[in-house]
């Protein structure tokens, strides 16, 4: 017969389970790290990959709730999201006008990592991220709720975050971690929702500056204002061009040096893809990010389907990569068969959910195109002295 355990009195009830702790939500069979990564790393599969990095976005989306609730070390949720794999919590990312955090530094801590049977630690699996910057989205609870919402509507209103605090803390992390850990190779960034949106947009502008980290963003923010009248403007004026063409003065000679003026620059953007492209992953039910998978001419195209295993073919599905043969400007993986709601759509459980089926697609959509055009553009021309 059982007895009661020293910290639980005879007869007295046993605590449920938290609905958010790893082992109760969190993905059924993703293993933590061992000696077998040492020959063969589990990070190597993209699969594995993306579900852990929604692991640690989620990871920090308890953190804030963590604080909420007055729990610490000992008793937090959180914690269990990044252990599990062997990383620590290095930093913090604090939002300084309500002391909420909405991201976290993530670094690899091979002091949990032990070999079995060894008294030595098990180095860094091939493919690891030293570190992973991570951020979290809008959370509709708490003290939060009114900044997150503010740069939600900064979003909508203007396309961009760049003036938000949380923009300027997320992209000096960012930084920071590349220089401490030797290089862009060995860092990542991640969000989701309205942290996919900062991370989109902190990996953009550190690209700017010649580093290129890896990016992961699930169910980026695709609609606002500034993009539908961005839309509306190149509607217009791809119509005045057809009608342009019709006339006499644009006929000829006049149109084709138009054309190889207006085709320098897209060559430019296609070779500077190579550089740095964004995987994103989307739920075409969510309406929130939905936008992304509008494709530019010709380009879009699928290169492999299947279940959470996901292994890459390379078998062209559907689309067309065009005359040029050009490669996306994202990598995009989108659910073909998953959630369909739009809670769950939107929601960060299913990228690590086992029964959610998925088709990888290099995507050179019209709004990552918009997005990532000014990156790529060519440099302003120096004024000649006179």
């Amino acid at each position: 017969m059982g007895s009661a355990s020293p910290s639980q009195k005879a007869g007295e009830a046993v605590p449920a389970a938290n609905p958010f702790e790893f082992q109760v939500y969190g993905p059924r069979h993703l293993s933590s790290p061992s000696w077998w990564d040492l020959l063969r790393s589990s990070w190597k599969d993209p699969n594995y990959r993306r579900m852990v990095i929604a692991c640690f976005i989620q990871g920090v989306y308890l953190l804030e709730l963590d604080r909420q609730e007055n729990r610490d070390e000992r008793t937090g949720l959180a914690p269990q999201w990044w252990r599990h794999f062997s990383y620590r919590l290095a930093e913090t990312l604090i939002d300084e006008r309500d002391g909420s955090i909405y991201g976290a530094v993530l670094e690899w801590d091979g002091g949990r990592a032990l070999l079995a049977g060894y008294a030595r630690l098990l180095p860094r699996p091939a493919g690891a991220p030293a570190a992973v910057v991570a951020l979290r989205g809008t959370l509709l609870s708490g003290a939060t709720f009114r900044r997150d919402v503010t740069d939600d509507l900064r979003f909508l209103a203007w396309d961009s975050l760049k003036g938000s605090v949380r923009f300027a803390g997320a992209l000096a992390a960012l930084r920071a971690a590349a220089r401490r850990h030797g290089g862009p190779r060995a860092v990542c960034v991640g969000g989701h929702s309205l942290g996919a949106g900062f991370a989109l947009q902190v990996g953009k502008a550190l690209a700017k500056e010649g580093v290129f980290v890896e990016c992961h963003v699930f169910n980026p923010p695709s609609v606002s204002l500034a993009t539908s009248l961005r839309g509306f403007a190149d509607t217009a004026g791809e119509m005045w061009g057809r009608v342009r063409s019709w006339l006499p003065a644009y006929a000829g000679g006049v149109g084709g040096e138009a054309a190889k003026a207006a085709a320098a620059p897209a060559k430019l953007e296609r070779a500077g893809t190579a550089k740095w492209m964004p995987h994103l992953y989307i739920n075409t039910n969510d309406y929130i990010c939905c936008y992304y998978t509008d494709a530019a001419a010709g380009t879009a195209t699928v290169t492999a389907t299947g279940g959470g295993g996901g292994g890459t073919s390379g078998k062209t599905v559907a689309g067309d990569m065009g005359g040029g043969g050009t490669v996306g400007k994202a990598r995009m993986v989108l659910v073909s068969k998953g959630p369909t709601k739009f809670l769950e759509a939107h929601g960060l459980q299913q990228w690590w959910a086992d029964d959610v089926e998925l088709q990888v697609a290099l995507n050179h959509s019209k709004l990552i195109d918009r997005q990532l055009r000014s990156l790529y553009a060519p440099p302003p021309a120096a004024p000649q002295q006179v």
